[in-house]
Formats: C-alpha cells, structure tokens, sequence
C-alpha cells in the first residue's frame, strides 16, 4: 500500500501517529492506515465525496463524510483504482484550500470563519447531524483540530449509529432516544474529552468532575491517543443510559 500511495503522488506526506498508524497527507489527511484482526483499513477522511466507479470503498458507508476499505486476508486490491482515489482526495484538498472568490455585492458577504471563544473553543451555532460537528473539528485551532478529527472517526467507528449535535459550543455524541454519552470541549493547552457516565465505565477516565457521574480525560499537545483504550470508553458508554439535558 505504501509504494501505491507515493507512486500516486510523489509528493505526498507520511507520518505515524496513534501509536503506530500511518497517515498521509498532502494539504490535509488523504488517507489513514490500521490493522485490525480480521482486516486491513484504509480510512479517507473526505472519501464520501470522491468517485469510486470500481467500487473500492466497502466500509464506514453509512456517513456522510469518510468512506473506508477493509481488505481482508486473501483479497487483492486494484492498484490502479486505490491510486486514483489517492489522487481524487490530493485534488480535492487543494481545491479545498484554494483561495475562494469574494461574493459580489448583489449575493451578499458569506460568512467568515468560526469566532473562537475563551480558551479557543469554536463558536458553532446548535445544530443537529454530522454537519456542525465538522464545522466545529474544521474550526479548531492548530493541533487540536487533527485531535477532533481522530476522536471523531475513533466514535463513528465505535457506534456506527452514533447521533450528533453541537449544543452549547461542544460537539455531542449519543445514541437515539438514550440521551448524550460524550461530549468534546476546546481550551488553551488541551482538549476536554468528557463521559457523562464516566464513572460507570472501567477503567474510568482519569480526572475527575464536580458532577460524580462524569469523568474527563485531557488530551494535550504532543500526547498519543490510545485509540484501543478510548474505543473501549466509547463502546461502554454507548451502552449506558446517556445524558438528557
């Protein structure tokens, strides 16, 4: 996979993050790799909108956003395909970050980037779905926004099913009539990862809250995310009465 990913763009950026996943990158994450049991996952964080005429993506279809694929033991993939996907999300990055045209006058000025709060939290007006959550990852600031990103597709991929909501400048992630299980917050040196029933989940998140029923965990600069360890949360929580505010 490695060798398709640089021949498809030879410019292209490889890093390791999260304990050992690679990631690459060319003006934004094009494509993540994991192992899992039973597959290989290549996960494009943007793939909801790329074109797939032979059919690579067979995982994480139900969003709106990230498309997947899993390769299981003794399938082959397509190589000139995955490096036309490889090339479809460069594209698309930079297209993303190209300048855009000022409105005219008659169409009115759209609006700007998110206001950032104390702390650096977004402001994000409450709204239900997966929209605002990602206006809220786009408009986190520096390294916290890849942090945002990686929580929220470590969440999907625990609960697929997952509901979302801004509400109150944080994205919340529940499930269907049982209410809010966690809930995501900016401020200066991390971000605020917090179980409303953190203190039903084993082992709890490390820090505590006034509230005896939510634990936090911090995420700082520079910190690894235990991807095994906050799915493990995710899926407890899940399956917990949540929060109705």
């Amino acid at each position: 996979m490695r060798r398709l990913v640089h021949e498809a763009d030879p410019e292209i950026m490889e890093e390791w993050k999260w304990k050992g996943t690679p990631v690459w990158s060319h003006a934004g994450n094009v494509c993540t790799g994991e192992t899992y049991k039973q597959v290989v996952k290549l996960t494009f964080p943007r793939g909801a909108s790329l074109e797939d005429p032979r059919g690579l993506f067979n995982s994480s279809l139900e969003g709106n956003t990230r498309r997947a694929i899993d390769i299981r033991e003794g399938e082959a993939l397509d190589p000139g395909a995955f490096k036309n996907l490889i090339r479809a999300a460069v594209e698309a990055n930079l297209r993303a970050r190209a300048p855009k045209s000022r409105p005219s006058p008659k169409t009115g000025a759209k609006a700007g980037p998110a206001k950032l709060l104390s702390g650096g939290n977004p402001q994000i007006a409450k709204a239900d779905g997966d929209a605002p959550v990602q206006a809220y990852i786009d408009a986190m600031p520096g390294w916290k926004r890849e942090v945002g990103r990686r929580l929220d597709e470590l969440i999907v991929r625990a609960v697929p099913d997952v509901r979302k909501a801004v509400k109150w400048n944080s994205p919340l992630y529940g499930c269907e009539g049982r209410g809010w299980f966690l809930g995501v917050h900016v401020f200066n040196r991390y971000v605020k990862v917090a179980f409303f029933r953190g203190s039903s989940l084993r082992p709890p998140p490390p820090v505590a809250s006034k509230d005896e029923n939510t634990r936090y965990f911090h995420i700082h600069e520079g910190d690894e995310l235990d991807a095994v360890q906050v799915a493990n949360w995710v899926e407890q929580a899940a399956a917990l009465p949540g929060w109705i505010p």
